[in-house]
């Protein structure tokens, strides 16, 4: 075998390698970036289920409560417009901002319930308010496997030199489930 043959080849599998090589990280982390897109709306999905859970149960819950405090007018009318906004929201920010609303609105209804001890003692609300704490649990469980998956996706694509695939391939920052700021405040405790 000739030098000159001897270094074409040499060459070729060195450009081989690099072929192979550059082929193998784009491919390898463009599917990463779908399977963790992937998850992310897996996650949300989850999230959506529990979501709808609550959304279903409130109108029972309202309309017992109803009965027993049926000059709480504003309560109810917040309820059920926090409600419906949850209904029409479109995109997962909405849907967050929605469900953000809607969980103050029932924080505000229970404190109603607290004026009126017969009807904490209605058996119709109690096994409704134990449904709702049961979801609202179940919320707050995939709120958070949501943000873990959120967490990792965004590592993931904002991370060098994957970042520069994620721009070109389309994948953005996916958004956090965060608390609403009425959570944030530290509650006043009045005797």
């Amino acid at each position: 075998m000739t030098k000159t043959k001897r270094n074409f080849l040499i060459a070729l599998i060195i450009i081989l390698v690099v072929v192979f090589s550059t082929y193998s990280f784009f491919k390898g982390t463009y599917n990463t970036f779908v399977s963790l897109d992937e998850a992310v709306a897996g996650s949300w999905a989850q999230v959506e289920n529990q979501l709808q859970r609550r959304y279903d149960l409130i109108p029972n819950l309202v309309e017992t409560v109803k009965g027993y405090a049926g000059h709480e007018k504003s309560v109810f009318i917040d309820v059920t417009n926090a409600r419906s906004k949850v209904g029409g929201a479109g995109n997962v920010s909405e849907k967050i901002k929605a469900n953000n609303q809607l969980t103050t609105a029932l924080s505000r209804l229970l404190v109603v319930v607290e004026r009126y001890p017969e009807l904490k003692a209605n058996q119709n609300f109690i096994r409704l308010q134990d449904e709702l704490a049961g979801t609202e649990n179940r919320i707050a469980v995939e709120r958070r496997r949501y943000n873990e998956t959120v967490k990792t996706y965004n590592i993931k694509i904002r991370s060098f030199p994957a970042n520069l695939l994620a721009g070109m391939y389309g994948f953005d920052k996916a958004a956090f489930f965060e608390a609403p700021e009425v959570a944030k405040a530290v509650p006043k405790i009045k005797f």
